[in-house]
């Protein structure tokens, strides 16, 4: 099973150090344990050369079994809890930090609205690790942050957030904007692995092609970190423009947060699920129910 599960995820990142960062692993060690598996199989599963990483036939036949295979094993958990559960259970709701006070407040009506036959109980963790939570089934719902490539999950898009530049304040006194060419001197601060989300990944990118190049790299440090990078004057970082989100909570004296004239970055999160268990699953009724929650995604 765990070599199906390496197998995927290299599959689905095409990028071995990616799928190893997303399994919590080393490089070299997820690539013998491919090794390991073409040779129980007799069969090559990826094209590999400094420059990508493709699947050959047997790797594209292989993904749709392991996937399947993945998923029924997956079910087992929640299915033992389906049949030996009492008339009303325990279901958990994953919850990422600086979640804006209004969709808290959504959730809260969800968890009123499912309590006859639940109780919705809320769960913190990072976006990844609350992927992880809701595709092994310790977690029914989660609100993480997009984009969510899982085929296994489904997304229901709950909240926009406009995302501003986080920047030292002394050099943008009298200010209420500006443009990214203006950070350029600036270091951009990428996050610790576990806190960064994949739209960073993309903003990163962007910001490469617009011409924002210095990095400044954390490691075991947290948002309250970022702030003092970019207090002491050497970097830049994106945050929510919403003056109610609580990420506003770790500016610090010199630190503040400026709108972009020439670039419109948006945060959206999203309620995810497993789509195996809304259909004819323990779900059925709290998805019915979010699904009314949250018909109109919030825009800030």
């Amino acid at each position: 099973m765990l070599h199906l599960r390496y197998f995927v995820a290299v599959a689905e990142e095409l990028n071995f150090s990616a799928a190893a960062r997303r399994l919590h692993m080393a490089t070299s060690p997820l690539s013998q344990r491919i090794k390991d598996l073409e040779r129980e199989l007799d069969h090559r599963l990826f094209e590999r050369d400094t420059h990508s990483v493709t699947l050959t036939p047997a790797g594209e036949a292989l993904l749709p079994i392991a996937r399947d295979v993945l998923e029924r094993v997956n079910r087992i958990p929640w299915r033992l809890r389906e049949v030996t559960r009492s008339e009303r259970g325990t279901m958990f709701v994953g919850i990422p930090s600086g979640l804006h006070p209004r969709l808290r407040e959504l959730v809260n009506t969800l968890a009123e609205r499912a309590d006859e036959w639940c109780e919705l109980l809320r769960w913190p963790g990072t976006s990844k690790a609350l992927v992880t939570g809701v595709c092994d089934g310790r977690l029914a719902l989660a609100l993480a942050r997009l984009p969510i490539s899982d085929p296994a999950l489904d997304v229901l898009p709950v909240m926009s957030e406009r995302l501003g530049a986080v920047v030292p304040a002394d050099q943008f006194t009298g200010r209420d904007s500006v443009a990214l060419a203006e950070l350029a001197d600036l270091c951009f601060v990428v996050a610790p692995q576990e806190m960064k989300f994949s739209y960073f990944d993309q903003l990163d990118r962007e910001m490469a092609e617009r011409g924002v190049k210095k990095r400044v790299k954390l490691t075991d440090s947290n948002y309250g970190g970022i702030a003092e990078v970019v207090s002491s004057g050497i970097a830049f970082y994106f945050s929510m423009l919403n003056a109610e989100s609580p990420m506003h909570g770790y500016a610090l004296e010199n630190t503040k947060v400026l709108p972009f004239t020439d670039f419109e970055p948006v945060l959206d999160t999203s309620l995810i699920w497993r789509r195996d268990r809304a259909i004819g699953g323990d779900l059925d009724e709290v998805i019915a129910t979010a699904r009314e929650v949250f018909a109109d995604p919030l825009h800030l």
